[in-house]
């Protein structure tokens, strides 16, 4: 048993130096960093600091509030002979210490320990802090009480572990705010100015909040009742800073309990009791969270989205604005207009997701229409035998005497015609639906659905009544080919010229009377459906088959209930054929078919309509609910959250711009946290002058 352990391999200390032999090179980071360094007179690649920076972070990428020049400062920790440049061999080292789980720590622990002793020493360290501090911040006293226990005092200095120096890092930040607190309250008083407050926190966690809390930090003095802020109020917001990782998991946790995916302080400190065994969140920093999440909606009830705000340190205002207003007048004047554009270009955005999936919807479905329209126009007094016995046979002869070709006999103008159509009654009833909508709770009050249904369906009608009589002439057309010799076949455009303007709403009223109860009905039911019965909430999207069903099952009723109506509609639109009668207004064509046919005849064509409404609605809500998800509205809630989502997604992979998965980004953006948690100015100043030598410069005699 002794052998057995002997013989196994041992696990390297955290803190030691990564020998050759770890340094192992994928032939994807090879290639990456082939293809950013640049080669001496022999022949041999190397990076400098420009093209180090180069290749780990690269130009189009977001650095969160770190400027990219200061990521030259880890050139340094991969420069291991201090010569200005490193070879491929520094690479794979540097490459491998990312991959370690502590990697962020490693990173800032060698950049003080600079000739890899596995210690640092308190001249090393404070030669170092002082070269890259900046020039106007708040001081920090490395001498104080808190520094000593670390690095020992003056009389008896002594050099930091590795496991010393990280946990020296993870106290530091409070320290800071305490000396910095101290060194602006002049009076003694406990209590600071807001702008001075603001001083602190961006000189020591810039790098790690969001633009929302930079640009609101003035504000935490409306939490109480003064108009400064005290010693308490800068602890309480650095401890939540502090824990926002775990806040994040509380408030999500919260917000999927939750019914309306809202949550309040109560619920966010019983959850956070729930959650946590020790790390119990204090009433004064749940209400520092809740001030800042709560800006722009000061209900008390917030949905995750209000949280992002504050606990990714990645998001930014969606809309910048350059330059600053000197006029309240003129800063109004802006905001409408900007508001008025946005409007516009959401319309615009809206109508052109619509079209595209009423185009698709339609065409889905084209052939059962064709067979829907041509059993409604058969007429049960003609002189003869029926053409069609039913929706089967009507599709069967079709394909018979005109060709697979035939049940797409018009979809041309109907696929043009569709296409707005579909376009303005989802948007209409987008619009309507949102102006009625209760902002606190998301819900709209059940007679508000229908009117948003209706006035969706009555202004599609400017559209849907020319598309449908061109569309009726030409399905109809091929059957009377078939019946009547000599009669020949006429284009779209003929019929439009032909009918003019007048003619092209020929059975409006009918079209009217179909279409706004079809969608009064429909758009209610589908909306239930998804929320009621699949479970739709903030936090929960539908996939595609859920979306289709909802829309299928939703088009059924609202199809069949309407049809006497999309009868009266085809029989007025369709030109009369010799020996039929001659309908001369709605009211005289209902007539005349209950007098002629009966009742039933106003449910001709009702299954075909129901096989074809419901399927086509349901590929059209589906496709438009899939096109706003794939492709939001830029600067849209939707498109920041889903950027942000994206962002965290591949941070956690630990991706870098490009797909290149080489060098994980986030790891050399998390050690420049904590290195910047010593000052914000780290990296800023460059290199080292020339009359600073490290301890390490004497050892170096690597090739390059």
């Amino acid at each position: 048993m002794a052998a057995a352990v002997k013989s196994a391999p041992e696990e390297p200390l955290v803190g030691t130096t990564i020998s050759d032999a770890d340094s192992k090179l994928s032939a994807q980071a090879k290639a990456h960093f082939e293809k950013y360094a640049r080669k001496n007179g022999s022949g041999e690649s190397y990076m400098t600091e420009e093209e180090f920076v180069n290749a780990i972070v690269p130009r189009d990428e977001d650095f969160h509030k770190i400027g990219r020049e200061q990521y030259g400062i880890l050139f340094r920790v991969a420069d291991r002979h201090k010569v200005s440049r490193i070879n491929l061999q520094d690479w794979a080292i540097f490459e491998n210490l990312l991959n370690k789980p502590d990697a962020e720590y490693q990173i800032a622990f060698r950049l003080f320990d600079p000739d890899g002793s596995g210690r640092v020493k308190y001249d090393d360290f404070l030669k170092t802090y002082n070269l890259n501090k900046g020039k106007d911040g708040i001081p920090f006293d490395w001498d104080c009480e808190w520094a000593t226990l670390y690095m020992g005092g003056k009389r008896q200095r002594h050099d930091m572990t590795y496991p010393q120096f990280t946990q020296m890092l993870r106290g530091l930040q409070g320290e800071r705010v305490r000396q910095a607190f101290h060194h602006l309250d002049k009076s003694g008083s406990g209590y600071i100015e807001p702008e001075e407050f603001r001083r602190i926190i961006f000189e020591i966690a810039r790098h790690k909040l969001s633009d929302h809390l930079l640009d609101n930090l003035h504000t935490l003095c409306n939490i109480s009742t003064g108009s400064k802020i005290s010693y308490a109020d800068v602890r309480a917001f650095e401890n939540v800073i502090r824990e926002m990782d775990l806040i994040d998991l509380i408030v999500r946790s919260a917000v999927e309990k939750s019914v309306d995916g809202r949550i309040t302080r109560i619920d966010f400190l019983t959850e956070a009791a729930q959650t946590t065994r020790f790390s119990l969140f204090t009433p004064m920093e749940a209400d520092i969270l809740f001030h800042f999440a709560g800006l722009d909606e000061p209900l008390g009830r917030l949905s995750f989205d209000s949280f992002v705000k504050v606990l990714d340190a990645s998001w930014q205002a969606p809309i910048k604005v350059i330059g600053e207003m000197t006029s309240e007048a003129a800063h109004k004047a802006s905001t409408t207009t900007g508001n008025l554009l946005y409007r516009i270009l959401e319309s615009v955005y809206s109508f052109g997701l619509g079209s595209i999936a009423g185009a698709y919807g339609a065409f889905m479905v084209y052939p059962i229409d064709l067979v829907k329209t041509r059993m409604q126009n058969q007429r049960s007094q003609r002189v003869g035998e029926l053409l069609y016995k039913n929706s089967v046979d009507c599709a069967k002869k079709v394909v018979k005497n005109e060709g697979f070709r035939g049940l797409y006999s018009g979809v041309l103008p109907q696929l043009i015609g569709v296409a707005p159509e579909k376009a303005i009654k989802l948007t209409v009833n987008d619009l309507v639906r949102r102006r009625f909508t209760d902002s606190a709770s998301g819900k709209i009050w059940w007679p508000y659905e229908f009117l948003a249904g209706g006035s969706a369906g009555a202004c599609q009608v400017i559209f849907t009544n020319p598309l449908e009589i061109v569309k009726i002439r030409l399905q109809v057309q091929g059957e009377v080919a078939k019946s009547v010799d000599g009669v020949p076949r006429r284009s779209a455009l003929w019929i439009v010229k032909n009918l003019g303007l007048m003619g092209l709403y020929k059975g409006a009223s009918a079209c009217l009377l179909r279409d706004i109860p079809f969608s009064a009905i429909y758009f209610p039911t589908y909306n239930h459906l998804k929320r009621d019965y699949f479970g739709e909430t903030p936090q929960k999207s539908l996939n595609v088959l859920q979306l289709l069903t909802a829309g299928a099952i939703a088009g059924m009723p609202a199809a069949y209930l309407t049809t006497p109506f999309d009868v009266i509609k085809t029989r007025l639109q369709v030109e009369a054929r010799k020996g039929d009668t001659k309908y001369l207004n709605l009211r005289h064509c209902a007539a005349t078919v209950f007098r002629e046919e009966g009742m039933k005849a106003f449910f001709k064509g009702g299954p075909a309509r129901i096989l074809r409404s419901s399927p086509q609605f349901g590929f059209t809500l589906a496709a438009y609910e899939v096109l706003q998800n794939l492709f939001p509205m830029p600067g849209s809630e939707e498109a920041v959250n889903k950027k942000a989502a994206a962002a965290r997604k591949a941070k956690a992979r630990g991706e870098v711009a490009g797909g290149e998965t080489g060098l994980p980004l986030n790891r050399n953006r998390g050690a420049m946290k904590l290195i910047l948690d010593l000052d914000g100015d780290f990296g800023r100043m460059g290199r080292p002058p020339k009359g600073w030598t490290p301890p390490a410069l004497g050892r170096a005699n690597a090739k390059t």
